[in-house]
């Protein structure tokens, strides 16, 4: 339902340019969208809603969480990968057409996209199913490729190509980032539940030991989509603070509050997507399995892993030589601007490639200190011993973290935002046989926005609901009338 009513938005915006311009053309809309009017204000909040919902963006962004699950797992890959991001490519369609967006625009994007990013990562901790939670972060990272828009579009109306520049490069390039990094994970998810049999977080645990590639590969993609260095998350991110970290030198007072929220916005995204995925990673792949897996199912199968592994080249690659990748989206960068950025551009080129440098030193100094250690153990007989834990030496996955205990320290400072669902059912007995508590959370956004919203308009429609007699002869004589009244229309107009 908020697909169609996303749809409704562009079909709208749509008729109405066309009814001014008399074409469907996009080329035809560029004089209407450039023109600075109210109306090519209101057309742009339509497109960027129709768009947006597509995207993900919130609070239109119900139908992603669901959509997901329900999908298998080589459809989710591509759902989050490349469909959502039909809506990002419409949405900067429309921007090149503008020209110079409406400053009130700029900061409407960027405000909206800081939200979608935050509020999907909180929603994103509070899941127990595998796909749902990858779901939500999707949505935070069409929040992040909203920011990077939102900083372009803030560059060119401030005229500060640089601005703008560094902000089209992080969205371009979290584009393709986020391909990258969220299809391995969804991958390995598929894996982990064709092992297991489940996407309950709170039933899985030491898939480590029976999936170990595919943990590794997860764990990769992981540091990745939460933005930490080394990896191509945070080669997309950095050019975003950048970009905001530049507004401070424009004599602006907005531009600067917005520049301090961004960069702090986009950091609390980024603690919060690293909270995740610890709890992902050490709930899912650490310690002991929380339920038998009696599912004989091996992961080295050459179509699992090959997939896996050119993502996970890709993830590297970029992460560290982001100056061998940046120059392919020159020629798009360029479409943004009506003067030459290329002095721009080969300046963003040479700070990325001492960066690149610089994480090419650091992995380096990793990797070399990982295999002297390994050369200085080989031959060395360690004995295992165990940390000293409370008496306790008999090992059980009971006594571990779930993956509600671990994430509700921070859940119950956002409950106003992630309510969150208990249900308790105990024996009356001094020592009962059985105790469930179990906790669920729902979206603040579809409960409290988009449910009235819909339940508003079945409620219009249904006073429509009389034209559905089921009576071929009424159907027939519709037609008949809408004949009659477009017969007229025409001698009308002629």
């Amino acid at each position: 339902s908020d697909l169609q009513i996303g749809a409704s938005f562009l079909i709208a915006a749509f008729a109405w340019m066309s009814s001014i311009t008399g074409s469907y053309d996009f080329n035809s809309f560029k004089n209407i969208l450039s023109a600075q009017g109210s109306a090519a204000i209101i057309l742009f909040v339509l497109f960027f809603i129709g768009f947006g919902t597509k995207a993900g963006f919130v609070p239109f962004h119900t139908w992603l969480p669901r959509a997901h699950p329900a999908a298998p797992t080589g459809v989710s890959a591509i759902m989050s990968g490349i469909m959502i991001k039909t809506g990002i490519y419409g949405i900067l369609r429309i921007i090149l057409l503008i020209g110079i967006p409406n400053l009130g625009l700029a900061y409407f994007v960027l405000i909206i996209s800081i939200i979608t990013g935050i509020y999907g990562v909180m929603n994103a901790i509070a899941q127990h199913d595998l796909k749902k939670l990858l779901a939500y972060h999707s949505i935070e990272n069409i929040g992040i490729i909203g920011m990077g828009i939102g900083v372009g579009m803030l560059g060119l109306s401030y005229n500060q190509p640089l601005i703008a520049l560094l902000g089209f490069t992080g969205a371009l390039l979290h584009v393709f980032n986020h391909f990258t990094f969220k299809t391995l994970l969804f991958y390995g998810a598929g894996v982990a539940y064709l092992k297991t049999g489940t996407r309950n977080t709170e039933k899985l645990g030491g898939l480590i030991k029976s999936i170990p590639i595919t943990s590794s590969l997860f764990l990769l993609g992981s540091i990745a989509i939460s933005g930490l260095p080394l990896f191509n998350g945070f080669i997309s991110e950095f050019a975003i603070y950048l970009g905001l970290s530049k507004g401070f030198q424009v004599n602006s007072l907005g531009l600067n509050i917005i520049s301090i929220i961004g960069i702090s916005g986009l950091a609390l995204i980024g603690v919060m997507a690293v909270l995740c995925f610890t709890k992902v990673f050490g709930i899912c792949f650490l310690g002991l399995p929380r339920s038998n897996y009696k599912i004989g199912f091996s992961e080295r199968t050459p179509s699992f892993l090959i997939p896996m592994f050119i993502l996970s080249l890709m993830i590297v690659i970029i992460g560290l030589l982001p100056n061998v990748v940046l120059p392919l989206l020159s020629q798009t960068l360029k479409q943004f601007f009506s003067i030459d950025v290329t002095n721009g551009l080969n300046s963003i080129f040479s700070l990325y490639a001492v960066v690149g440098k610089a994480l090419l030193i650091f992995g380096g100094l990793t990797a070399f200190f990982f295999i002297l250690r390994f050369l200085l153990l080989r031959n060395k007989n360690i004995r295992e011993f165990k940390t000293w834990d409370c008496g306790y030496q008999a090992g059980s996955s009971r006594l571990q973290y779930t993956s509600s205990s671990f994430a509700l320290p921070f859940l119950e400072l956002v409950e106003q935002f992630v309510p969150r669902n208990t249900i308790i059912e105990t024996q009356r007995e001094i020592f009962p046989a059985q105790i469930l508590l179990e906790t669920s959370h729902h979206d603040f956004t579809e409960k409290n926005f988009i449910q009235p919203i819909l339940k508003l308009i079945r409620k219009f429609l249904n006073l429509f609901a009389w034209i559905q007699s089921g009576k071929m002869q009424q159907y027939i004589l519709y037609g008949l009338i809408f004949l009659v009244l477009i017969l007229i229309y025409v001698i009308g107009v002629m």
